[in-house]
């Protein structure tokens, strides 16, 4: 094969795919298509059958026609002989022969019309049949395909939100891990400083409660247990010293 026929061959494939592809865009657009076309020709085979049913009520109208005809030539020929004209009567009688060759034609005719209407109710009937169940199919189909659409549009949607999420939680754990990087920064600040100066000693001897103002529930036992319980039941509780000398001035007064 020349490199010439397999360009050609080429571009028909790639023709023949990218035709596919847009049948297979428009699968259901088709098959509409395809539907309406088979309903037409279902339309035109019902006026086909019409025209037939038609003619065949003509022909058998025809053949009436004739069967009186046929009749009326019967009623002549007998009386012509019952006469005794002969001549007469044969003349009828060719009449009369092609009446019924004309009925006879007539009879097949009519055979033919019934055959070709059975036929055509036949094939109508079933046509209808298969075109309500396409109908039908069809309804599925698209059902499906909406059904599919929307479960596609949902995946994509999840799918999406799913990434997003992963990339929200990306960002808090990047975020709280800098935050605990900030914080045992601070901690590591404050432990440095209380080490460099009075801190640290000043808080060992406040949670010793050594220290003047300091204040705890220590202290205070240590204090009771200092002095014994009478002294402590009968002191006087001390008043500050300028109560005190309030106090004296008016006595001295009084």
């Amino acid at each position: 094969m020349s490199l010439l026929q397999k360009i050609l061959t080429l571009f028909r494939g790639t023709a023949h795919e990218a035709g596919q592809a847009v049948v297979d865009a428009n699968a259901l657009k088709i098959l509409d298509q395809e539907i309406r076309d088979a309903g037409n020709e279902l339309i035109r085979s019902k006026e086909e059958l019409t025209k037939v049913m038609a003619q065949r009520q003509l022909q058998a109208n025809r053949s009436k026609d004739r069967f009186a005809k046929k009749a009326e030539y019967e009623t002549y020929i007998a009386g012509a002989l019952r006469q005794g004209n002969e001549q007469l009567a044969r003349e009828v009688a060719e009449r009369l022969a092609t009446v019924e060759t004309d009925l006879k034609n007539d009879e097949q005719a009519i055979a033919s019309y019934d055959a070709s209407i059975n036929q055509l109710k036949t094939a109508i009937t079933a046509t209808e049949r298969k075109l309500a169940r396409v109908k039908q199919q069809v309804d599925t189909v698209k059902a499906t395909e909406a059904v599919q659409r929307a479960q596609t549009a949902v995946a994509a949607r999840h799918s999406g939100a799913t990434g997003k999420v992963t990339t929200a939680l990306d960002s808090l754990e990047r975020i709280q891990q800098r935050q605990a990087e900030r914080g045992a920064r601070l901690q590591a600040a404050a432990q440095l400083e209380a080490e460099s100066g009075d801190g640290d000693l000043n808080a060992k001897l406040a949670n010793a409660g050594l220290l003047p103002e300091s204040t705890s529930v220590d202290n205070i036992l240590e204090r009771f247990r200092e002095k014994p319980v009478q002294q402590l039941a009968h002191e006087p509780l001390s008043l500050p010293a300028m109560e005190i000398k309030d106090a004296e001035q008016v006595e001295r007064k009084n």
